[in-house]
């Protein structure tokens, strides 16, 4: 079960030198997306208000496929590839006039704001995000190499 993508356009502080989106906004983007997702899943700023728990992002692989310019609408696309108790991997595709321009995946933990320390998902948490699993898209899990 998928979620409405995030959608944004390219702001003019947002391209680069060379005239192109610039990669640090891509990140921002991603993270955009990763917090639509948060809501999504039963993580939004009422439950972390209510919980102290948020999701921390501790790894992420961009992958840069091609450039875009200023007014481009973004559009980024996630899905749920695994979970365990206290983690979750998202993968995030990022389109352009229905080109993949970028994909980021990322795994975040769990975390007690209060304590500092991971916790496991509540049951309706686990529910919510269990009904959003699905298989990995082919370029999940690669690594960087020479």
């Amino acid at each position: 079960m998928a979620w409405e993508p995030f959608r944004t356009p390219v702001l003019p502080e947002w391209i680069d030198y060379n005239g192109h989106l610039s990669e640090a906004y891509y990140v921002l983007v991603f993270g955009f997306a990763t917090d639509a997702a948060m809501d999504s899943l039963g993580m939004g700023p009422e439950y972390r208000a209510a919980t102290s728990n948020s999701l921390y992002t501790v790894e992420a692989h961009v992958r840069y496929l091609a450039e875009t310019g200023l007014g481009a609408e973004l559009v980024v696309t996630t899905l749920v590839a695994g979970t365990g108790m206290k983690k979750l991997h998202l993968c995030h595709e990022m389109h352009v006039d229905g080109q993949l321009i970028a994909t980021e995946e990322l795994l975040g933990l769990h975390v007690n704001q209060e304590t500092g320390r991971t916790c496991g998902f509540d049951e309706d948490l686990m529910a919510n995000i269990a009904a959003r699993r699905q298989e990995p898209p082919e370029w999940s899990g690669r690594s960087v190499t020479s």
